[in-house]
């Protein structure tokens, strides 16, 4: 929020009365808001532009020649969650900002169900020393499914409201149709209490068509996340949303995406892009943002338009566009320079008018906090794990029986629901290996119920062994697939032992470990070691046979109640569009 004292200083600059900070010179200016681009001079004083004048000449204590290159606005992931990464916000700095993001909108519904308001608190620590801008989408379902799984924590109109109020907080984060459908007065007056602050209503209306779709939006739900094909993308903007164009590790869906408005002739200006949940070694290699931006621009986007989705459309549509999105006087300076508009590689990022970033290095130092004790001590089992715990008791007599299984989809976080029939030995459900369906469960990790939901998963391709990560959405119990149920006992111990974390098991053993302590959800480590244990867990994952290029990033989504078809928590397999429990065996 701009200062009298900060308003006044700007104009008084502009009117030559002091010298700028900076000027940034011989640069071609893609100005996002006259859809230009034309060679000028950057003038900034303090966090704000001054002047993008061509004509004018101002005194400044610092001249940097940028010899031509463009200047482009600090992109915007409209949608991320934080925990995905694996990363504190402070060790994600080094692996967003080099690639150009300046703002990241983050929903941080993962720490506030397992810890609430004050694990959010505990996130917003580092706020003020990040060479970029965190803004929150207030959590507007935790937990994501009452009465279908068990939390951590609870956050109820009352704290949303009071989190609302934050200067950091622009949105209500994403809220899933059951909620409106079902007509949950709850959900209802969030949506209320954020209107009534001029403030907007995130979406995440995946699988939904039609007057449902039109009923959805009717409660003032302004985008959606989840799209993954034409249909659902023209719907969403027929019934006045805004679609945030994804590409994440297990949710690629922008070559699609983009593919329709391509070739169905669609604008621009209702699109946006959003990470959701990306692995850091992925943002490394490929980009952030502004891989979305450049990929785009190869399937045929012009620039300036691709350019305009990455930044002044996220700001227009956040409301936040007086302050960020563009290069235009009185804004914060948030600048990308780079050599080629057809390849978005900056060599520098400039971030409240400060360089943070030059030539794919982040310059200034952002270490990580020291996470209080309590935060790391989130997993708590209420009784013990063993082989036993994992039975799926048969009500057949007979040597099979036909059971509802989690179908996956490659590169996908849906899934549909597949009946097939398995072998049932010893008056229990058994595994099909040489089929590929497996045996999953959730484990309640909280020691509130001791619950362990059970189903059977086909598309992790395993053939020995388990793996287990204390990371499943929204709930974040203790998710585990596995090919015996001895593996299955020694990671979820394991993972409690480390309190969060990965795991691979192999004949009863922990062969690979890799510990995120903060909530179970994030590791202390800077994102190179990170990335480096990650790498490893996943290569010992592929040893196993499972094929994914982000195995427990899928398996982390298994559980999630509201991505349709079937989830799977700690009370039992969901049927996602009617949000019900539902029996594994069919009778």
């Amino acid at each position: 929020m701009r200062t009298f004292e900060e308003i006044k200083d700007t104009i008084e600059t502009g009117l030559g009365k002091y010298p700028c900070d900076i000027r940034l010179k011989n640069v071609k200016l893609v100005n996002v808001f006259s859809g230009e681009i034309y060679t000028t001079n950057i003038y900034i004083k303090g966090k704000r532009i001054v002047s993008i004048d061509p004509t004018v000449e101002l005194k400044a204590n610092k001249e940097i020649d940028c010899h031509g290159q463009y200047a482009i606005p600090g992109l915007i992931d409209t949608h991320m969650h934080f925990e995905s990464t694996m990363l504190s916000p402070e060790a994600l700095a080094s692996v967003v900002v080099p690639q150009g993001t300046t703002t990241l909108c983050a929903d941080l519904m993962e720490i506030a169900n397992v810890a609430g308001k004050e694990g959010l608190e505990v996130l917003l620590n580092s706020i003020n020393r990040l060479p970029y801008r965190m803004l929150i989408e207030v959590s507007s379902r935790v937990p994501t499914a009452p009465g279908l799984e068990t939390t951590g924590a609870i956050l109820g109109a009352k704290e949303v409201e009071e989190i609302m109020n934050w200067e950091e907080s622009i949105s209500l984060g994403e809220l899933d149709p059951s909620k409106i459908l079902f007509v949950k007065d709850e959900y209802i007056h969030k949506i209320a209490d954020t209107l009534g602050k001029r403030k907007i209503v995130n979406g995440h209306a995946i699988g939904r068509l039609g007057q449902e779709l039109n009923v959805y939006a009717s409660s003032g739900i302004s985008d959606d996340h989840e799209c993954v094909n034409y249909d659902e993308l023209i719907s969403r903007l027929r019934v006045g949303m805004k679609v945030l164009i994804r590409e994440g590790s297990t949710e690629r869906n922008l070559d699609e995406l983009i593919g329709c408005v391509q070739r169905e002739h669609l604008g621009y200006e209702n699109l946006m892009f959003c990470t959701d949940d990306k692995h850091s070694s992925e943002i490394c290699e490929e980009g952030h943002i502004n891989y979305n931006v450049n990929r785009s621009i190869q399937m045929g986007v012009p620039p300036m338009q691709a350019i305009q989705i990455g930044t002044i459309n996220a700001a227009k549509h956040f409301r936040l566009e007086d302050e960020i999105g563009s290069i235009t006087p009185g804004r914060l300076a948030d600048i990308l320079l780079v050599e080629d508009i057809n390849n978005i590689q900056p060599t520098m990022v400039m971030f409240e008018g400060k360089i943070v970033a030059e030539n794919k290095k982040l310059i200034q130092d952002c270490k990580v906090s020291e996470y209080p004790d309590w935060i790391k001590n989130t997993v708590h089992l209420k009784k013990p794990i063993n082989a036993d715990s994992f039975k799926v008791i048969a009500k057949t007599s007979k040597s099979s029986t036909k059971v509802n299984v989690i179908d996956l989809i490659d590169l996908q976080i849906i899934n549909t629901c597949k009946v097939l029939e398995l072998p049932a030995r010893n008056g229990e459900i058994a595994m099909d290996i040489a089929n590929d369906v497996l045996k999953l469960a959730v484990v309640e990790r909280y020691g509130k119920t001791g619950g362990v939901g059970i189903g059977f998963v086909k598309g992790f391709k395993l053939k020995r062994g388990a793996l287990a990560y204390s990371m499943s959405h929204d709930h974040h119990n203790i998710v585990v697939v596995g090919t015996n149920e001895v593996d299955m006992s020694a990671a979820v111990n394991a993972i409690a032992d480390m309190q969060g974390g990965l795991v691979v098991a192999l004949n009863g053993e922990i062969t690979n470990r890799m510990v995120l302590p903060i909530g179970g959800l994030m590791s202390e480590k800077n994102a190179d070691e990170v990335m480096a244990e990650l790498n490893i867990m996943n290569a010992a994952a592929r040893n196993l046979g499972c094929e994914m290029s982000a195995p427990f990033m899928a398996l982390s989504f298994i559980s999630l109640p509201t991505v349709p078809e079937l989830g799977l928590t700690d009370m039992g397999l969901i049927d996602v569009l009617s949000q019900k429990l539902i029996p594994v065996e069919l009778e």
